[in-house]
């Protein structure tokens, strides 16, 4: 029974029981309006009421009457319906976005949300714990920027790491991506496509994950004057390197997370997603653009952090680096790969010198000092000129 209802009923129970003692004289009409929590005048209202229609009298016609704004019974069934058969799972916010969206739907968040309650679709949320004090958002945008990763079943099956590179002042994700497994070439990865679309930023906050930082004991502080390859990379760009030392200290991730994990996982499944290729084209060209469109914030400050990159080579920065010596035979040993060398105009060779490889993700490089020696493949093999022209012109095909 609804609380109107059971109103009523206490209504007409007390006048019954205040009527009465008014007949017999016992109290007066002012007494028994007291009793009843109404004025006097109402009270005789009641009387003509009830001795015209009876108990009758006494109940409000409102609670008889259907609400004009009451939904058909067909529109909460076609409601019900449509959840069941395609968005079973799905949040009520996700849900609701989607139902605006594609099917037309004009009924405010509430009216869907109690439906979907009412009939057991959705569970009711846990009532919000205690409000504790949290950390201020960065001011600007490109002030802090957050990098972190998932590991999640995203697709049935495969367990797959999704590494988000987001900004602290808007909550905008400015990279985002599945890989088998997070690690320094995922994480310069999403420092690069940051930098490519808005500039360097100031200070990059992270776990304190071996690839991000040296921690010489377990659980202990990081080793700032001990990088990474990742550290040193940052270094190089002037951005300062900020360390979290618990899982609260990451709120804002964390919580973005838990949202993806309940949101991706269904998106893919919609669109019959199961590969990982096809998957990070669906998150960069539909679920991204979407995602940043629901829950990118304004900044406190206007402007932007962010600078430009003035020429600067990013992707000779964003790499792995390491130094090696020459051999006589004007080889570099990397990694079990022999790399040769080829003749150069600037010197006869480079026995004994000292040189850097750099490692990418699709290749490797010589470089002595600022200059580039030669490029190569994964596998070691020298990519001369003529194998980049072919190697271009098939790229540019496929794309075609």
């Amino acid at each position: 029974m609804s609380r109107a209802r059971w109103l009523q009923e206490t209504k007409k129970m007390r006048f019954e029981e205040a009527f009465e003692l008014w007949q017999r004289k016992t109290i007066t009409q002012e007494e028994a309006a007291q009793l009843l929590g109404v004025c006097d005048r109402s009270f005789r209202r009641y009387i003509d009421r009830y001795e015209e229609e009876g108990m009758q009298g006494l109940i409000d016609k409102r609670l008889e009457q259907v609400s004009h704004h009451r939904a058909p019974v067909d529109e909460v069934i076609r409601l019900e319906t449509l959840y069941k058969q395609r968005y079973d799972g799905w949040n009520v916010k996700h849900f609701y976005e989607r139902y605006q969206q594609e099917h037309e739907g004009f009924r405010c968040y509430t009216w869907v949300k109690n439906k979907l309650q009412e009939r057991g679709l959705v569970k009711k949320g846990k009532r919000k714990g205690r409000h504790r004090k949290r950390r201020d958002r960065a001011a600007l945008a490109g002030l802090m920027i957050h990098q972190d990763a998932s590991t999640h079943y995203w697709v049935p099956d495969q367990k797959w790491d999704l590494v988000i590179t987001m900004d602290d002042a808007t909550s905008e994700i400015y990279s985002a991506f599945l890989v088998v497994e997070e690690g320094t070439m995922s994480s310069f990865r999403g420092v690069r496509e940051t930098i490519e679309t808005h500039g360097i930023f100031s200070s990059f906050y992270s776990d304190r994950g071996g690839h991000y930082w040296h921690t010489p004991e377990a659980g202990g502080k990081v080793d700032k004057n001990n990088p990474t390859q990742f550290g040193r990379a940052l270094q190089q760009l002037g951005i300062q390197m900020i360390a979290a030392y618990s899982p609260e200290a990451r709120g804002r991730s964390e919580r973005m997370f838990k949202t993806w994990q309940d949101r991706l996982p269904k998106e893919l499944a919609l669109e019959g997603i199961t590969e990982m290729g096809p998957a990070n084209q669906f998150i960069q060209k539909t679920f991204l653009p979407r995602f940043n469109k629901t829950f990118k914030q304004q900044a406190r400050e206007n402007g932007s952090a962010f600078v430009p990159t003035l020429n600067v080579p990013i992707n000779d920065i964003l790499c792995l680096q390491a130094e090696r010596t020459v051999r006589s035979d004007n080889c570099v040993s990397y990694k079990s790969k022999i790399l040769q060398i080829p003749e150069d105009r600037h010197r006869h060779h480079y026995v004994k010198a000292k040189v850097k490889v750099h490692e990418y993700e699709n290749g490797l490089a010589i470089f002595y000092g600022p200059r580039k020696l030669a490029d190569y493949d994964l596998e070691g093999m020298l990519i001369t000129e003529e194998i980049a022209e072919v190697r271009s012109g098939s790229a540019a095909t496929a794309a075609s």
